[in-house]
């Protein structure tokens, strides 16, 4: 199999509005990986074709497939376009991406397609792509999300990576840094702690330690500096701030989305009590709420195979 750096980016399209954001975010990172874009249509089965139902020529391209006769249109004598693939498949749109991401270095989807609820902020196939695909995804949302509070944020292009101090997450740090890298934005990482934390006394009451708040600030920036110093030191021109606040790291995560041009978080590590592929409530946050697009990023193979 070929490395990573020379698989193509992959995203999938129904002819929706936001698969067409998924698409246009795609291709400008297709270009800035120098990586062949591969568009994709699947083409769901019936409703009376499930999952459990064989179906015949699975693996042939669908004859008159309007959607990517569309988007070929679309797409027609456009300049500074990377290499392109158009593929058409039939079966179920988790199933097929899942297995197409395996070959893949990302996969860019649209948060919902043309099924579904219009309510939904999230669809299905977003959800499933994100859980279940063999490298990283990026959830597109629709433009227009508001995201509130009064966090002031720094000038310019930023990724924004959420940084769990005590078990860092490395795959998604390295996703963070070679993205800031790659489009000269600044990296922002999120570095949340418990506080007020809370203990047990001989009285049998929970009161407030008399743990300093500014002391634990300090041990848990010195923690996460330790975390980001190789990645600082393979990434030198990358800008890093490291941010670290009091409380929900979902909230926080959230509210710096606002003008980020990426929000990075991880994917649960597989456990022996956790066999399957899990997003975890802060992924899950980030994915209903961020203000812009999402990259989940699978753990690393060695964390992800334990």
């Amino acid at each position: 199999m070929p490395s990573a750096h020379h698989l193509p980016v992959l995203t999938a399209v129904d002819g929706s509005d936001d698969s067409l954001r998924a698409l246009e975010w795609a291709l400008a990172e297709a270009a800035r990986r120098g990586a062949e874009l591969r568009v994709v249509h699947v083409q769901q089965y019936a409703p009376f074709l499930q999952a459990e139902v064989l179906v015949a020529d699975f693996d042939e391209e669908p004859e008159n497939d309007t959607v990517l006769a569309e988007l070929r249109k679309h797409l027609e004598g456009r300049e500074g376009l990377p290499p392109l693939e158009f593929i058409s498949r039939t079966g179920l749109p988790a199933v097929v991406l899942a297995e197409m991401s395996a070959e893949a270095q990302l996969l860019v989807v649209g948060s919902r397609g043309r099924g579904g609820f219009a309510g939904l902020l999230l669809g299905s196939n977003s959800v499933s792509a994100a859980r279940d695909a063999a490298c990283p995804v990026v959830v597109v949302p629709k433009p227009g999300r508001e995201v509130h509070g009064d966090a002031e944020l720094p000038p310019g292009p930023r990724v924004v990576v959420g940084l769990k101090a005590d078990a860092p997450d490395h795959a998604a740090l390295a996703f963070a840094f070679a993205h800031a890298a790659r489009t000269g934005a600044r990296l922002q990482v999120v570095v949340a702690y418990p506080w007020p934390v809370l203990a047990w006394t001989a009285y049998g009451d929970f009161t407030p330690t008399a743990v300093d708040q500014e002391a634990a600030e300090r041990d848990t920036l010195r923690v996460a500096d330790e975390s980001l110093a190789e990645l600082r030191d393979s990434h030198p021109k990358v800008e890093v701030e490291a941010l670290v606040v009091p409380g929900d790291a979902a909230g926080h995560l959230v509210e710096n989305s606002r003008d980020a041009e990426l929000v990075v978080v991880g994917r649960h590590r597989r456990r022996l009590t956790r066999p399957a592929p899990m997003l975890g409530s802060v992924t899950h946050a980030a994915l209903l709420h961020a203000a812009g697009p999402v990259a989940v990023v699978p753990p690393e193979a060695d964390a992800d195979a334990g």
